[in-house]
């Protein structure tokens, strides 16, 4: 990483903060200050002297935005400056070179990691994000509209009192990990290697109940350092229903409602989102209800599906998630359902694994790999058991 004053960078900068063309004179001279006449020593040039006064305050200038720039891109070597105060220089220079300091550090930016100076990275594009959902993720119109509104207007807020906490619900491969991706890449440039972006699986981080209060000073210490780091915060907690209870209980203090002891500071934006099969026999047993009703699939709404959704999983056996502190105490904001995919999903998604990897395809591929997956109930043979999970693999067998 370039850090010296050697750097291109620094002839950059020093191009960025020359003076505007309207503080300089016919033909290039520069214009004297009033009173310079008077100011300046007996027999020398008035106009000669006004420039090396202002070359002298330039160059302290310089050194002055080099330090703040430098504070912006490495904070961790960033040091206070304990020099006098400059004196008002008379030109218009200070009052654009904010604004300079502000195009260079978003230009420097741009294409260089940038994340310790705070949120150079994050880029919440909302149309990038609703154009996704729409055109890339197919059968779920419900999470397409929860997740876009949800996380729009949670990160549009002035000051939010909480944490956002979205809990994604229903049977694997029905796109729950994929929007977890796309929230990631349409908030952070970096994606899902963003630094403000951290996924926790359960059976990988946190394998062993009896190391439990380790887990929980680890997660904890990783979300506060994280938090701490940037200003905005993305947190994936996969396979939440085989958290421990007491990992669930730790993260209390970051789900519940703050009031700030000042109104003014900043507190960092964090969306938390927990991702589960739990609950997914119900999704899928009140959607075939009502399909068989003769309801279309895209009438279905959240007024069918939450109460029974939010019921079957405080009634579950199996996890703690239901009986955990962020159900009991509503710190979940949305339970978003994920419906079973349909045969003609599952053809979709076997284009998208055609074209991501920019191969030719037939329409009768598409039926073959389709024909490939698993159809439940037996005997309505109408839902994906596997939803879209393991298509990508399937395309293997109609490459030349």
């Amino acid at each position: 990483m370039l850090r010296g004053p050697r750097s291109p960078l620094w002839l950059l900068l020093l191009l960025l903060l020359l003076p505007p063309p309207g503080t300089w004179g016919d033909g290039g001279r520069a214009r004297p200050r009033e009173g310079a006449e008077e100011a300046g020593e007996a027999g020398s040039c008035p106009a000669f002297q006004g420039l090396r006064e202002r070359l002298r305050a330039a160059g302290a200038l310089c050194r002055r935005y080099w330090a703040l720039f430098s504070c912006r891109v490495w904070p961790e070597g960033c040091r206070q400056d304990e020099e006098e105060p400059a004196r008002p220089l008379g030109w218009s220079l200070p009052l654009l070179g904010q604004q300079y300091l502000d195009i260079l550090t978003t230009w420097y930016c741009s294409f260089r990691d940038c994340c310790d100076s705070g949120d150079c990275r994050i880029i919440n594009n909302f149309t990038g994000l609703e154009a996704d959902l729409r055109v890339r993720l197919h059968g779920q119109h419900l999470a397409r509209e929860l997740v876009l509104t949800a996380a729009r207007g949670y990160l549009e807020l002035p000051q939010p009192d909480k944490a956002l906490a979205l809990s994604f619900h229903g049977w694997s491969g029905t796109g729950k990990n994929f929007v977890a991706r796309m929230l990631a890449e349409n908030l952070y440039r970096d994606g899902l290697r963003s630094d403000c972006v951290k996924v926790f699986i359960a059976t990988l981080h946190f394998p062993h109940h009896k190391y439990v209060d380790l887990y929980q000073e680890q997660l904890a210490g990783q979300i506060r350092k994280t938090q701490e780091h940037c200003h905005q915060t993305l947190f994936i907690l996969d396979e939440a229903e085989k958290l421990h209870p007491g990992l669930l209980e730790a993260l209390r203090p970051h789900l519940e409602r703050q009031a700030p002891e000042n109104p003014r500071a900043k507190s960092p934006r964090t969306i938390f989102l927990f991702l589960s099969n739990l609950a997914g026999n119900i999704i899928n047993e009140v959607v075939l209800n009502l399909l068989k009703a003769g309801w279309s699939r895209e009438e279905i709404g959240m007024e069918h599906l939450e109460p029974q959704l939010q019921a079957g999983i405080v009634e579950a056996t199996d996890s703690g998630f239901g009986h955990s502190c962020l159900v009991k105490e509503n710190l979940i904001d949305f339970f978003i359902p994920f419906l079973p995919l349909e045969y003609r999903h599952v053809r979709l998604c076997a284009r998208d694994a055609f074209l991501s990897q920019e191969l030719l395809y037939t329409e009768e591929a598409l039926d073959e790999i389709a024909k490939m997956m698993v159809y439940v109930p037996k005997e309505e043979q109408l839902f994906s058991s596997q939803g879209c999970k393991s298509v990508s693999q399937r395309i293997n067998y109609f490459m030349p």
